[in-house]
């Protein structure tokens, strides 16, 4: 859950890292900018509310999955983007798995993690968002000035190599297997 948390911090922060190419190479102004931008935080608040509910029906480590494949695959659709409509409709789509999974995880770290540690443990899940925007800025300098700004998104579609070892090592979600 930690490391998910790590790629969604990475998804959130990636934008700022690359805005100023962005800008550039799209025309746009900072006001069009601001609203690129802000699309992605549009499209977590409706994440966090529908997928959040989704989970209940579907079970938590499902819904993880499809929160982490909308956030990677418009993430990464992002860098394709050729203009400032596009763009943002990617990260709108992207901010619907990155706003979904973190109710998710958490409730999944809730019920799994021992009642001494629970606190700690949900913690040091949540400081997975800090960890993934200072890899966001430490990849992003890098890959900005030797790929272009594309290449700080395609970036995002890796965690999508993660979805076999999910399904093979996040358990489901008590309460669902029990309601099953």
């Amino acid at each position: 859950c930690a490391l998910i948390i790590v790629f969604d911090g990475y998804d959130l922060a990636v934008v700022g890292i690359a805005l100023p190419s962005i800008m550039a190479k799209m025309g746009v102004d900072a006001t069009h900018a601001g609203f690129m931008v802000s699309s992605a935080l549009f499209g977590m608040m409706f994440g966090a509310i529908l997928l959040g509910t989704v989970a209940d029906r579907i079970g938590r480590r499902w819904a993880i999955i499809i929160c982490l494949a909308l956030f990677s695959v418009f993430t990464a659709g992002a860098g394709l983007a050729q203009g400032p409509v596009s763009f943002s409709a990617m990260r709108f789509l992207a901010g619907l798995g990155i706003g979904g999974v973190m109710p998710s995880v958490v409730a999944h770290m809730t019920e799994y993690a021992p009642r001494k540690m629970r606190a700690t443990l949900v913690t040091l899940m949540f400081s997975g968002y800090a960890l993934g925007g200072m890899l966001a800025a430490l990849l992003g300098k890098g890959l900005l000035e030797s790929h272009g700004w594309q290449s700080v998104f395609f970036a995002a579609g890796m965690p999508l190599l993660l979805v076999p070892f999910i399904l093979k090592s996040l358990p489901e979600s008590m309460p669902f297997l029990l309601a099953r």
